[in-house]
C-alpha cells in the first residue's frame, strides 16, 4: 500500500468509535436500571441450565499509571483498603442467594487495578469464599491480571494453588523514555523472571498487553519492544491503541499531548506490530489480539465459534457473566448491569443490604439482533445472513438495508465482501473492524451532534 493510499485510508477511517466490548455500549446504560431490575434478571438466570462466568474487580494500585483508563483507586497504604475484600464477599453472598439452583462456574477472572496489590493470603481467602458459594468446575478457566512490579513468587505459588492457569501481564512498552512518561517503569528482566517463574509453577497460558500511541514512541523503539516480547514466548498478545481520553480520565492531562504519536505514526506502529507477530507465527484473531495457532482462541476462530465478553475474547459458552466489585459490569439474561463506581457508595449500599447497582441496560429485540451481528463481525469476521435471518425471523437484507447502504463504500474499498449468503471481512478490513461494526450501531450519533467526545480513536 503506497503512502498516499495509506493517508487516505487513515483520513477516512480514523474517527472516534466504540471498542464494542458490549452492544449497546456503556454510553446507553441508564440509572433507571437498579438493584430490583438486577434481582429480576438474576431470577431468570437461576432457571437457566448453563454455567456462569464471574468477574471480580480489584481496583487498587500502589501507583497511578498515566496511560490507564480503568477505574482504579491509588492507595499506597494497603491497610486502608483491607475491608474491601470483606465487602466484596458480602456482595458475592448476596448475588449467590439469588442463584440457589445455578452455581457452576466455568470462567473466572480477577481484574483491576492490580489484583496482586493484595497479599497472597488475602487472594487465597477470597477464592475460598468464592468456592463456598459457587461450584468452580474442574478445568474451569481461572485468569488474573498481574503487575510485574508488585507480584512476588508467593503470589504465583498461591494463585497456582487456587487453580489459576492464565496470567495477563501489562507490559505496554519497554523503552525507558516512554515508561518514564507514562509512570510505568519496569524492566524486561522483571517481566522475564515473572513469566519464567509462572511457567515453572504450572501456569499454562500467559497473555502480554502492549500499547501503541504512547508518548515518545517511535517505530524503532516500538519495534524493539515487540521483538523483545515475542522472544519471551507469550501465548497471546494484545496490541491496544492508546485510549487518550483526558475528558474522562483527568490524570491523562499530565501527559504532554505534543509527545503523542500522530495518526500516521500510530498506524505505522500498529502495522509493524501486526507484521512482526504474524511473521512470528501468531494468528490475528481480531481487535488487535493475537494468539498462537494452537491456542484455543485461534482454534475457535477457525471454527467460527469465538465469543467476546467484558473479559475479552473467549471460548466460554456461558451465557451470563456476573460482575462483582466497584464499577464491575455483568451481563445477565439480556441485561447489562454495572455496579457503583465509588467505593463509599458501594459500601453504603451493602450496609443497607442492597445490590450496589449504579446503572444498567435491558436489551430490546432490535438490540439482541444487532448485538449478535456486531459480535460475529468482531470475533469471526463473518456474518451468516441466512442463519441470522432464521434465528431472529427477519429478512437480513431488508432489516439491515440502511447498514448495507453504509457499507457500500467499504465493499468498493475492499474492506468487506457482501453476497446473498454472508458478509466477510477482508484482511484489509480487519484493520478497521470497529468502523465496519459501527454501520450496525443504531445509537451512534454524527460527530457534529455530540456535545463532547465520547469514544477513543479507532486507529
Amino acid at each position: 500500500m503506497n503512502h498516499l493510499a495509506l493517508k487516505e485510508l487513515l483520513a477516512r477511517y480514523d474517527r472516534p468509535g466504540p471498542r464494542y466490548t458490549s452492544y449497546p455500549t456503556a454510553v446507553q446504560f441508564t440509572e433507571r436500571f437498579d438493584g430490583d431490575d438486577y434481582a429480576r434478571h438474576l431470577a431468570r438466570a437461576n432457571a437457566v441450565d448453563a454455567p456462569l462466568s464471574l468477574y471480580l474487580h480489584l481496583p487498587f494500585c500502589e501507583r497511578r499509571c498515566l496511560f490507564c483508563a480503568c477505574n482504579t483507586i491509588v492507595s499506597p497504604r494497603k491497610q486502608a483498603v483491607s475491608s474491601y475484600l470483606e465487602e466484596l464477599d458480602e456482595e458475592i453472598g448476596m448475588v449467590a442467594a439469588h442463584l440457589p439452583d445455578r452455581r457452576q462456574v466455568e470462567q473466572l477472572h480477577l481484574g483491576g487495578g492490580t489484583p496482586t496489590y493484595f497479599a497472597p493470603h488475602e487472594l487465597a481467602w477470597l477464592m475460598e469464599r468464592i468456592r463456598e458459594r459457587f461450584d468452580v468446575a474442574e478445568g474451569a478457566e481461572l485468569s488474573v491480571e498481574v503487575d510485574p512490579r508488585v507480584t512476588t513468587p508467593e503470589h504465583i505459588n498461591t494463585l497456582v494453588e487456587c487453580g489459576f492457569t492464565r496470567l495477563s501481564i501489562g507490559v505496554q512498552d519497554l523503552d525507558p523514555t516512554v515508561q518514564e512518561a507514562i509512570a510505568r517503569v519496569q524492566s524486561l528482566e522483571q517481566i522475564r523472571d515473572l513469566m519464567t517463574l509462572a511457567r515453572a509453577r504450572g501456569i499454562r497460558s500467559i497473555n502480554v498487553d502492549l500499547i501503541y500511541g504512547l508518548p515518545h514512541q517511535t517505530v524503532e523503539t516500538f519495534r524493539d519492544t515487540v521483538e523483545a516480547v515475542i522472544a519471551l514466548g507469550a501465548d497471546r498478545l494484545a496490541i491496544y491503541s492508546f485510549a487518550y481520553v483526558p475528558w474522562i480520565k483527568g490524570h491523562q492531562k499530565k501527559l504532554d499531548a505534543a509527545t503523542l504519536p500522530g495518526r500516521d505514526l500510530r498506524f505505522e506502529l500498529q502495522a509493524l506490530a501486526r507484521c512482526a507477530l504474524t511473521d512470528a507465527g501468531y494468528i490475528d484473531i481480531g481487535m488487535d489480539h493475537f494468539a498462537r495457532p494452537d491456542d484455543e482462541l485461534a482454534v475457535a476462530q477457525r471454527e467460527g465459534t469465538l465469543g467476546r465478553n467484558f473479559m475479552g475474547y473467549t471460548v466460554s459458552r456461558a451465557p451470563d457473566l456476573i460482575g462483582f466489585g466497584i464499577s464491575a459490569i455483568g451481563y445477565v439474561q439480556g441485561a447489562f448491569v454495572q455496579n457503583t463506581r465509588k467505593l463509599s457508595t458501594y459500601r453504603r449500599a451493602l450496609e443497607r443490604g442492597e445490590m450496589p447497582v449504579e446503572r444498567g441496560y435491558a436489551l430490546n429485540g432490535d438490540d439482541m439482533i444487532r448485538q449478535q451481528v456486531i459480535q460475529e463481525l468482531m470475533c469471526n469476521f463473518c456474518v451468516d445472513k441466512t442463519r441470522t435471518s432464521a434465528t431472529f425471523s427477519i429478512d437480513f437484507d431488508d432489516y439491515f438495508a440502511d447498514a448495507l447502504r453504509q457499507l457500500e463504500p467499504e465493499v468498493e474499498a475492499g474492506m468487506i465482501t457482501i453476497d446473498a449468503d454472508a458478509l466477510k471481512v477482508t484482511p484489509r478490513g480487519r484493520l478497521f473492524i470497529r468502523n465496519l461494526a459501527m454501520a450496525f450501531d443504531r445509537y451512534l450519533k454524527p460527530r457534529e451532534a455530540q456535545a463532547r467526545p465520547v469514544y477513543s480513536q479507532t486507529v
